[in-house]
């Protein structure tokens, strides 16, 4: 757990991982919209807008697990200590707000010619709208007692908190009567014909590499604003 926790280490492996893993992400992506617009056929009832599945579903599945690492992270920031889990947490918010604003914006397009609205007070919708200023609180305590490094406690605690919203997210439309439609995706198989899913394959992996390279690229530059600031105080101090 703590074999990374040396920054220079966890720099030494970051550095030609971000740009792999962004390279590979982009071609993944490209692939799966390409064959979203181009390729597959139109969905008998819905038409071109069943298109926007591949990109929204795994924004959804993103802003998810985003929060799910960020609350890891918190785990190991309050129980261990560990000296890069709030640098992660930090850069894992603003990558999981993204995806979290990308799902509600492409459900809300999506919903429009579906459900005739752009907007339904559904459970869904909105824990996963909760999801998203989830979000933007972590962003604001996490930055507020950022100084604080490992003894940081309000945003880790926020954090952990937090994630009672995802098995609400998760469960909200067997809970409720909502719109929103049930899960058509699930590990045990899909209702989704194979000639309107297979894009999904490419644009869920590609998304998910290009999160991680903007999670990393995200903690090298707070480690590097952290080795700048500390030179110039030790600079001020001599």
């Amino acid at each position: 757990m703590h074999r990374f926790a040396n920054p220079v280490r966890f720099l030494r492996l970051a550095r030609p991982l971000t740009g792999w893993l962004l390279g590979l992400g982009a071609v993944l992506v490209g692939i799966g919209v390409y064959g979203a617009l181009f390729v597959m056929p139109d969905d008998f009832l819905q038409g071109d807008t069943a298109r926007i599945l591949h990109i929204h579903v795994p924004a959804a599945w993103l802003g998810m697990g985003g929060w799910t690492g960020l609350a890891v992270c918190s785990l190991l920031q309050i129980v261990w200590r560990h000296p890069l889990a709030g640098v992660a947490a930090r850069a894992i918010a603003p990558a999981g707000a993204t995806f979290t604003f990308l799902c509600l914006a492409t459900g809300s397009i999506w919903g429009r010619p579906t459900w005739g609205t752009w907007w339904e007070w559904d459970g869904r919708l909105t824990s996963m709208l909760v999801l998203l200023f989830l979000y933007f609180g972590y962003m604001a305590l996490a930055a507020a007692e950022k100084e604080r490094g490992p003894d940081a406690r309000a945003a880790p605690i926020f954090g952990l908190v937090g994630a009672l919203n995802l098995p609400i997210i998760h469960f909200s439309v067997q809970w409720w009567n909502t719109l929103h439609q049930g899960e058509s995706i699930e590990i045990t198989g899909t209702t989704i014909a194979p000639s309107l899913l297979w894009p999904i394959f490419f644009t869920l992996p590609g998304f998910s590499l290009l999160f991680a390279a903007a999670v990393l690229l995200r903690m090298r530059a707070e480690l590097a604003s952290a080795k700048v600031e500390a030179s110039l105080r030790r600079t001020a101090a001599a």
